[in-house]
């Protein structure tokens, strides 16, 4: 069974509808924008030193950590540049999720970030660890594998894997101390999650939390790894597709979603996922 590294690609959408996971191992790291998925995401550091920024969280991740991320969940990772930056990454649709736990668990549960005592950094102890890397080496090796039973073999182990991580979520949540009062900009994140709909400006938020909006705007691109003005996007955007995957046509998206006219969300959509929101419609598999 092939277990080699894989050429890091930046594309960030899935060529198939089930899962996909990749072995990378990189001397030198380009850096990728502040970005959502329409999947899940898993990412297990091997080696190398880096940070994620999650929603305005940031995390120091050590290797053998494991991070989840959900698909309404803007990330970016800073990799240090002094070693080789080694991890697998693992991307698992929707509904390929829903139908592994086969009506009879939840395998999402561990990515609910509106669950109780729920964060997306796991550190497993070293027993755990081991065994959760064994079974991404595997997955890995099966998923690239040529036999004729190897997809199948790799769906199994997938299923071990996930089992296992939803075990270790729900005993780090029991361990949890009381959560934190939320800062500013976790405040300032939360209120756009529910007003994005509205006409914001960041004069507008900044008055709204008593703040001066340079403050603000300095505060908030250095915690979230971009701009109030394009986070807002990000969140409008995000919430379109999901309309659309839902089935609401896009000329009526975008009223829903807090974009002034059909004109601006259309250009919107299309620099950000390089189709418009008519091609996308047409891509759902419904």
């Amino acid at each position: 069974m092939a277990n080699r590294a894989h050429r890091f690609d930046s594309r960030q959408s899935m060529n198939g509808k089930q899962f996909e996971i990749f072995h990378y191992r990189d001397q030198k790291m380009e850096t990728v924008g502040v970005h959502h998925h329409d999947y899940y995401e898993v990412y297990f550091l091997l080696g190398g030193s880096v940070s994620f920024q999650v929603e305005g969280k940031l995390f120091l991740v050590e290797p053998g950590d494991l991070l989840l991320i959900n698909p309404q969940e803007l990330h970016q990772a800073q990799v240090g540049q002094n070693a080789v930056y080694e991890r697998y990454v693992l991307w698992l649709s929707r509904s390929y999720l829903e139908q592994l736990g086969g009506g009879q668990c939840d395998l999402s549960a561990c990515f609910d970030q509106a669950a109780s005592g729920h964060t997306n950094l796991l550190r497993p102890d070293k027993v755990h660890r081991a065994i959760l890397q064994d079974l991404l080496k595997n997955v890995n090796a099966e998923f690239y594998g040529e036999d004729t039973d190897s997809r199948l073999y790799a769906q199994s182990l997938l299923t071990q894997f996930l089992v296992e991580v939803n075990r270790l979520t729900r005993s780090s949540v029991q361990k949890s101390k009381k959560a934190e009062e939320p800062d500013l900009i976790s405040r300032v994140l939360a209120y756009i999650g529910t007003h994005y709909q509205d006409s914001l400006t960041l004069a507008d938020i900044a008055s709204e939390f008593y703040v001066s909006k340079y403050y603000l705007a300095h505060e908030f691109s250095a915690r979230v790894g971009t701009s109030v003005y394009r986070y807002i996007t990000f969140r409008r955007l995000m919430q379109a597709k999901e309309l659309i995957a839902s089935g609401m046509t896009p000329g009526a998206v975008y009223q829903n979603c807090g974009f002034g006219d059909y004109a601006n969300f259309y250009r919107a959509f299309k620099a950000e996922y390089g189709i418009s929101p008519r091609e996308y419609a047409a891509q759902i598999d419904r």
